[in-house]
C-alpha cells in the first residue's frame, strides 16, 4: 500500500456511535503521534457531523504527546447549527485522556467581493525534498537510516526552496519557501483536500521561528513540539496539484515561536493560512543543576 493509500485509510475513521469515531495511526519512526495525522482525523471527525458546509476554519492545541501504537477516539459535540455557519468541538482521548482539542467552524457556499495580496512571482515548483533533510539530519547525529522508516515515505511530496538546514549553526532569514502536493490523485471531495492540507502543513511551518537562531532545529539538545494549529480555508482548491506554502515567523520568545503561512494554488489564489505556535528549548550538552 502506498503511503498516500495509507493517509487516505488513516482518515476512514470508524464511527462507533452518532458522535464517536475510532482511528488509528501507522507507526513512522517517531515515538510520539504525528501532530499533522490527529490534526486531519479530528478534521474529518468533525466534517463527518456536518452536511452541505465546507470547513472555514478551525483551532487546535496539542495537549499531550500520544502514542503512535494505540487507537485514537476523537468524541465531537455538536455546538452550533446555525443558518450559514456550524460549529463542532473534537476531542481526541487516548488511554482515558484528551491528547488534542479542536474548534472547527463551517460556513454554507456564499458568493461576495473577493480581493487578496497578490504574489510578486510565483515561479516552479523546486527544493530540496523534505525527506532528504531529515536523512541528512540522521546522519549528522550518527543515527542508522532503516530502508523501511516511514519518515522516507511520506504521503506528501515537500520541496524546501533552499533548503530548511536542520542542522546549521549559521543565522538565517526567518523565512521558508515551501511546494507540497499529495503523491497521487485524491477524490473530488473537498474534504479529503482539507484534511490533506492540514497534514501537510505541520511539517514545516515552525522551521523559521529557529532559522535565525545560531542553532538548528534538528540538533542535539534542541526541543520542539507543536503547542497548537490554527487554519484558515478561504477558497476551494486540490491538494494533489502544486501548492506554494510561503511561511515566516514574527516573533521566538519564553521558549515559544510563532510560525506563519500563507497558501497558493498554482494560479496564483490564496487558498489556505495557517498559524502553529511550538515549544523550542535549546540546553547545553552538559546539563546543569537548574535544567
Amino acid at each position: 500500500m502506498s503511503a498516500l493509500s495509507q493517509l487516505l485509510e488513516l482518515l476512514s475513521l470508524e464511527r462507533i456511535e452518532r458522535d464517536l469515531f475510532r482511528g488509528f495511526s501507522v507507526p513512522d519512526g517517531r515515538d510520539r503521534l504525528f501532530g499533522g495525522q490527529v490534526l486531519a482525523q479530528s478534521l474529518m471527525a468533525a466534517q463527518k457531523t456536518v452536511e452541505g458546509r465546507d470547513a472555514h476554519s478551525l483551532h487546535a492545541y496539542f495537549l499531550r504527546p500520544g502514542n503512535p501504537t494505540a487507537p485514537i477516539l476523537f468524541e465531537v459535540d455538536r455546538i452550533r447549527d446555525g443558518r450559514s455557519f456550524t460549529t463542532r468541538r473534537v476531542v481526541a482521548i487516548q488511554k482515558g485522556e484528551a491528547v488534542f482539542n479542536m474548534s472547527v467552524s463551517f460556513q454554507s457556499f456564499e458568493e461576495g467581493p473577493e480581493r487578496q495580496i497578490d504574489l510578486p512571482e510565483l515561479g516552479d515548483p523546486e527544493g530540496v525534498a523534505y525527506e532528504e533533510e531529515i536523512r541528512k539530519l540522521l546522519q549528522v547525529r550518527g543515527a542508522q537510516v532503516e530502508r523501511d522508516d516511514r519518515r522516507f515515505q511520506l504521503p506528501i511530496e515537500v520541496l524546501n526552496a533552499g533548503g530548511m538546514n536542520f542542522s546549521s549553526v549559521e543565522p538565517l532569514p526567518a523565512e521558508l519557501r515551501t511546494w507540497l502536493r499529495a503523491r497521487g490523485d485524491l477524490p473530488d471531495d473537498l474534504s479529503i483536500h482539507q484534511c490533506v492540507l492540514a497534514y501537510a502543513t505541520d511539517f514545516t511551518v515552525m522551521v523559521p521561528s529557529v532559522r535565525p537562531l545560531p542553532t538548528g532545529m534538528g540538533r542535539e539538545g534542541v526541543q520542539s513540539a507543536s503547542l497548537d494549529h490554527a487554519m484558515w480555508f478561504h477558497r476551494a482548491f486540490r491538494a494533489d496539484d502544486w501548492l506554494l506554502h510561503l511561511q515566516d515567523s514574527p516573533v521566538t520568545a519564553h521558549n515559544r515561536g510563532m510560525g506563519r503561512g500563507t497558501i497558493y494554488d498554482r494560479a496564483g489564489r490564496i487558498v489556505a493560512s495557517c498559524a502553529q505556535e511550538g515549544l523550542i528549548r535549546i540546553r547545553s550538552a552538559e546539563p546543569t543543576p537548574t535544567d
